[in-house]
């Protein structure tokens, strides 16, 4: 590795630690990342000289903070600094700095700075592209560039979030443990909804949008360092590699969506695999079953399948109906619909879909599916008109193109019962 990019990673990898701790000194999160954009250029000049801090963290921390507050003179000019516990919350760095990043501290600094980002009052798209902003340092950029959107308008959204931020009146005293939960399930999802809008994809946008699941799994990693006994992020660490481990045969050659029974399955990632695997064998040895866990479990029973023949359908049945308990959702009762025409047929299936239709009258994947269950019973005509009302509501192109291949072999299929009609 070159000596800029051992900088570039230590730097990386201390970011969320560095940015929680100047956020609680600073209370502010234009002044926190000011200070540690500071403290990043002292680095760059400094540890090429010096060789690298033995914390690169705390080494970030105690330089930023003190930039920070430099800052504030500057600002203030002769003008008294304001009272300490309006820019610290405990007391001065240089005495206990070590005894902070030793604790527990650091991990609600963490979880505080992942909190803000996803505060309720922010949109999906601006919680996430804040996150990517503010916790994993993407440039605006980049996080554009994933979106498809131009840097101005991006550079707007993220000023409109953090204004949103500054008004909502996060609390910055450490949280008890109803709290902490309350935000660690809070953040989970916003991880979540990163790897979401990665994966949602198709293949012309896939390599800008790779980094978006990346960077979720990064972060379901950092979450997993902090709350090491959490079984619910070990559920969520493990869905998002098992089901990222899927993307390189997600496509074929001209970028048609491939569905997952018919994927190359000597493509998926084996190393993501066995590291999710190892982590829903863990996470259900604690006995404390949640929804990140139970999807997990799910992606797993296809992991484990060498051929799709193979699939265990009634246990994925079986894991659904548990999910509904757990998260009623009519796209939950979509999805089991699934496992359930492999196991009691397309008929049990579709009885099963069709009271969703008015909820999920505006779902892609409902018509898809509903199409090819009518496809499977031989009702030609109804799936025809299943098909067009997905056609109507894809999301991408591979998604339509998707559709129309079942439409043309709908097609085939009639012209060659029409024939068969006539040479009788």
């Amino acid at each position: 590795m070159t000596e800029l990019g051992w900088i570039s990673t230590a730097i990386s990898t201390a970011r969320p630690q560095a940015m929680g701790a100047l956020l609680r000194y600073f209370r502010d999160l234009d002044a926190a990342e000011e200070a540690f954009q500071d403290a990043c250029l002292r680095a760059l000049n400094n540890w090429p000289k010096n060789g690298p801090p033995r914390d690169p963290a705390a080494w970030l921390i105690f330089v930023g903070r003190n930039s920070g507050i430099d800052a504030v003179r500057k600002r203030a000019k002769q003008a008294p600094l304001p009272e300490e516990d309006q820019i610290s919350d405990l007391e001065d760095a240089e005495t206990d700095i070590a005894e902070r990043l030793d604790g527990a501290h650091y991990r609600d600094d963490i979880l505080r700075l992942l909190f803000i980002c996803c505060h309720p009052d922010l949109p999906a798209t601006q919680q996430i592209a804040v996150a990517l902003r503010i916790v994993s340092g993407l440039t605006v950029k980049q996080i554009a560039r994933a979106f498809l959107v131009g840097e101005s308008a991006m550079e707007q959204r993220i000023t409109r979030a953090k204004a949103r931020i500054a008004d909502a009146g996060v609390p910055f005293e450490t949280p008890g443990a109803v709290e902490r939960s309350e935000r660690l399930a809070a953040v989970a999802a916003m991880v979540y909804l990163i790897f979401n809008e990665g994966y949602s994809t198709n293949s012309g946008e896939a390599p800008a949008r790779a980094p978006l699941c990346e960077e979720a799994i990064r972060l379901a990693r950092l979450l997993l360092r902090l709350f090491q006994t959490e079984p619910e992020i070990m559920g969520l660490t493990a869905l998002l590699l098992l089901q990222h481990a899927r993307a390189p045969a997600r496509f074929d050659e001209n970028g048609e969506i491939v569905l997952l029974e018919d994927q190359d399955r000597g493509l998926w990632s084996r190393k993501m695999i066995d590291e999710g695997l190892a982590l829903v064998d863990k996470a259900l040895r604690h006995q404390k079953p949640g929804p990140y866990q139970v999807q997990a479990a799910i992606a797993a029973l296809h992991a484990r399948a060498a051929k799709p023949e193979d699939t265990d359908w009634t246990e994925i049945d079986l894991l659904y109906s548990l999910l509904e308990q757990m998260q009623p959702s009519p796209v939950v009762t979509l999805n089991r619909a699934v496992a359930v025409a492999k196991v009691r047929g397309p008929e049990a299936a579709l009885a099963m879909i069709e009271p969703l239709e008015q909820r999920l009258s505006g779902y892609f994947h409902f018509f898809g599916l509903k199409g090819g269950l009518l496809m499977q019973l031989g009702r030609g005509e109804e799936a025809r008109t299943a098909f067009d009302r997905a056609i109507a509501l894809a999301n991408t192109a591979a998604e339509a193109a998707h559709i129309r291949m079942h439409i043309d072999r709908l097609m085939k299929e009639g012209a060659a019962q029409g024939a068969s009609r006539k040479a009788h």
